[in-house]
């Protein structure tokens, strides 16, 4: 049995402020650093896991490696994990879109990969990390669209396509051909 620890990186300016980040490269602000610390002191209380694996965007890498020197665990990073590309909505706030395409700016093609794109690229992803990773408890650092998407296609009847706090963390394991949720969206190192 593989299992994997889903955690969405700490919380940014951009994030604060309702920004549209996708790839772009923002890193983690003070009260991010925080809450990874937190997250941090956390799994290093209640659980073992046996590496991490993290997106390439500093976000998650700095989530990652305030984890990994808690639990002085090895990371790697992976691009196919990285949050989805926005296109020419990234930087700018629901407001900002409004005003510059209309109510409808969802329905134009501003270049933004697709919620079926992300779902596969995470889906795939995580097949070949239990691959590689038989029997191991792996820590993913990335980002909500991709857990929310990638989590929503393996469990479409457990996961509804739902925001996901920052540092929250979401457990899968895969039992020979079936994946099972054994925890959802948790922030309680957060204490919310």
């Amino acid at each position: 049995m593989t299992t994997f620890g889903l955690i969405r990186h700490g919380i940014t300016d951009w994030n604060e402020n309702g920004r549209a980040q996708g790839i772009t490269d923002i890193p983690l602000n003070v009260t991010g650093k925080q809450q990874a610390s937190a997250l941090a002191n956390r799994l290093f209380l209640e659980e073992k896991w046996d590496m991490i694996v993290a997106s390439d965007l500093s976000r998650a890498m700095e989530t990652a490696e305030i984890i990994a020197d808690k639990l002085k665990l090895p990371i790697s990073h992976d691009a196919r994990i990285r949050e989805m590309d926005c296109g020419e909505i990234e930087g700018t706030t629901e407001e900002e879109r409004v005003q510059k395409w209309g109510s409808d700016w969802r329905q134009l093609n501003l270049g933004i990969e697709t919620a079926e794109d992300i779902a596969q690229r995470g889906s795939e992803f995580l097949e070949e990390s239990v691959a590689v990773n038989k029997n191991k408890r792996v820590l993913i650092v990335s980002h909500g669209g991709l857990i929310s998407h990638m989590s929503h296609r393996l469990l479409p009847d457990q996961f509804p396509l739902a925001r996901l706090e920052n540092t929250s963390v979401t457990n899968l394991r895969k039992i020979e051909n079936n994946w099972e949720c054994t925890l959802y969206n948790c922030t309680k190192h957060l204490g919310v």
